[in-house]
């Protein structure tokens, strides 16, 4: 009897979460509306900051505008704000049968969040951006080879958000208020990785120790490869960071839930 290789098995997953974003039709329109609003209003408080002034830190008001609307469209595609799934299951036990399948763990919640991220891309993300290439002027990739960059880094950003997410929930086999941690931890990747404002309009030292940690290679490295602002030569080094913080991250999912495993069985779980 022929078995079913597990990529077509992970591809099955990825492609049921997507059909999940498009059931819940009211709350995608909400969600942009939502989005579109708050974007308005960040806007609005940059343009108070560049007052007279043509540019701050690099940034024309053209594209402090566009980041405003990026970060915005963005938003629920890392899903920076929140992520409770796999600590919920965890605390229910239903961690257990996740377990017991034929998959692998990791890749088993990674496949269904690609194809949450695709639909929210899809149906906020874009339609975010559409609008503000209505109300606003906003900028374009330079170049042929920063559209292809910027590709590759959305990538590696949700895979990026998505390792920090699965470490952070494995929090949930140890600490009984995981989702108190959480909390503090997507406040703390909201703050760093400059979906507040850009990293560069941060002081300099503060600048540099956030590039020290993943949160800037989460968002703020797509927005500045989409702005340009990242020159053709220094295109490979960006990409490399965001696959090194990647890697970084995978390797530590691994270690902690390895021993989160090993807790749970000696438990009896």
């Amino acid at each position: 009897m022929a078995t079913t290789h597990p990529f077509f098995i992970y591809f099955t997953l990825a492609r049921l979460a997507w059909q999940r974003q498009l059931t819940y039709r009211a709350a995608n329109v909400a969600g942009l509306l939502t989005n579109a609003f708050f974007g308005a209003l960040r806007a609005y408080v940059l343009l108070a900051l560049f007052g007279a002034r043509d540019n701050v830190a690099g940034y024309s008001v053209q594209a402090a505008i566009t980041y405003t609307g990026l970060t915005q469209a963005l938003l629920s595609y890392v899903a920076i704000f929140g992520w409770w799934e796999l600590i919920r299951t965890i605390r229910s036990g239903e961690v257990a049968a996740d377990l017991s399948r034929p998959l692998d763990f990791f890749w088993y919640w990674w496949a269904q969040d690609l194809g949450r991220a695709a639909g929210q891309l899809l149906w906020r993300g874009l339609p975010i951006m559409l609008l503000y290439a209505l109300a606003y002027q906003i900028a374009l990739p330079p170049t042929a080879l920063h559209w292809l960059a910027l590709f590759i880094s959305l990538l590696l950003g949700l895979m990026i958000s998505f390792t920090w997410r699965f470490l952070v929930s494995l929090s949930a086999f140890w600490a009984q208020d995981a989702i108190g941690i959480g909390r503090l931890a997507w406040t703390i990747a909201m703050f760093l990785s400059g979906f507040l404002m850009p990293v560069a309009f941060f002081p300099p030292w503060l600048n540099t120790l956030m590039h020290l940690t993943p949160f800037p290679a989460m968002i703020s490295t797509s927005m500045e490869i989409y702005l340009g602002l990242i020159s053709k030569p220094a295109l490979p080094a960006a990409l490399a960071i965001q696959l090194l913080w990647a890697i970084i991250l995978y390797w530590l999912c691994r270690l902690a839930l390895a021993a989160g495993v090993r807790k749970l069985v000696i438990q009896g779980g």
